[in-house]
């Protein structure tokens, strides 16, 4: 069952559906708070995401064996993404987090927390370690800056757009080219019992404003962008959820071959849509290259400046410079893509730079 934000008795607050389901979509004026949010004005309830604590001395060392992320050295209040992945290199968890020195805070996902927190525990063994689902007690506010009001709270900053260490990028634009840098995006861990009083008079945004920032910040969403196929390259994760030099992990095997010597079957593609029809498709709805299915709409929003735009993954063989349309039901929308995942990504033995670089 859905546990609902005490935040939804705001006036005008219109419940989320899907993944973002007890918490805001908005207030009223969607576009309105996209401005502020970006701007750093407004703050978005994220109280439905999962978080998941694991304490103990061995904590770091223990999820850098499990995990494609170097931990070992992860030091207090940094912040990373981790990926624990089938033996076929599949994406089965990503976390975004965070060390207070003590114990790890992962978030997730609202629906994930159980079962990371499940997996978690059957990996312990004999290890120091202590896994526990917080989600109850634990809420998540996010922003596009560093709230200074808020020193006492531990706080997740995205790393995305930047290649970390040990990373790698498979965009056709240079970092100080990639429209992430224009979302810096912040994670809030909040008692949840305190949401309420934390946020105030605190100006909000809906999960629609936070949703359309990161559609065109190009930043995949677990449950969105990924499916039960999916591999890290797919998305351009290895920039900043897989270190491509550490020690052995499960799925290691499948990302190095990739890395070094194939591609991947599918990337993942900016949309920006035709917006005469005054709708948008829905996510799920098919991306076509005449009358060809090449791939599906994982996410979709509307801008408030570059209007409708859409996150899909599509078959790595589309051309740059095809043609798409998406078709949802009798509607058909035109399509330009935009790369974010290069066709050639891969097969890096050989190559001179860490950028596969290419016309944006």
């Amino acid at each position: 069952m859905t546990t609902k934000s005490p935040l939804l008795s705001r006036p005008a607050a219109v419940e989320a559906g899907g993944a973002d389901a007890g918490v805001a979509a908005h207030y009223g004026e969607p576009l309105r708070e996209q401005r502020a949010l970006a701007a750093g004005t407004a703050v978005v309830d994220l109280s439905n995401r999962g978080v998941v604590t694991v304490s103990g001395p061995d904590r770091l060392s223990w999820l850098n064996t499990l995990s494609s992320q170097q931990l070992t050295g992860l030091a207090p209040g940094q912040s990373t993404e981790l990926l624990l992945l089938s033996v076929q290199g599949r994406i089965e968890f990503d976390a975004r987090v965070v060390d207070d020195g003590a114990t790890t805070w992962l978030i997730v996902e609202g629906a994930e927390a159980g079962p990371l927190a499940e997996w978690l525990t059957r990996m312990k063994f004999m290890l120091r370690v202590e896994v526990a689902d917080v989600s109850a007690d634990w809420a998540v506010l996010g922003s596009t800056r560093r709230i200074q009001e808020w020193p006492q709270f531990l706080v997740w900053e995205d790393p995305w757009p930047h290649v970390g260490a040990g990373g790698y990028s498979y965009a056709v634009v240079g970092e100080d080219a990639h429209p992430g840098l224009e979302r810096p995006w912040f994670e809030y861990l909040v008692p949840a019992a305190d949401l309420a009083a934390t946020v105030g008079d605190r100006a909000l945004a809906g999960t629609l404003a936070a949703e359309a920032l990161r559609i065109a910040a190009w930043r995949p969403r677990w449950g969105a962008e990924t499916d039960d196929k999916t591999i890290p390259h797919e998305l351009d994760l290895l920039r900043t959820a897989v270190h491509l030099s550490k020690g052995c992990y499960k799925g290691q095997e499948t990302v190095a071959r990739v890395h070094n010597l194939g591609h991947p079957p599918r990337r993942l593609v900016f949309l920006q849509l035709d917006g005469s029809q005054h709708t948008l498709p829905a996510v799920g709805s098919e991306v076509r290259a005449g009358e060809r299915k090449v791939g599906t709409v994982t996410s979709v929003g509307q801008h408030y400046e570059m209007g409708p735009v859409a996150l899909a993954v599509i078959k790595r063989s589309v051309a740059p410079d095809e043609v798409l349309t998406v078709a949802d039901g009798d509607e058909t929308y035109a399509a330009a893509q935009e790369l974010i995942v290069a066709p050639d990504a891969g097969q890096v033995v050989g190559r001179q730079t860490g950028f596969l670089r290419g016309t944006r």
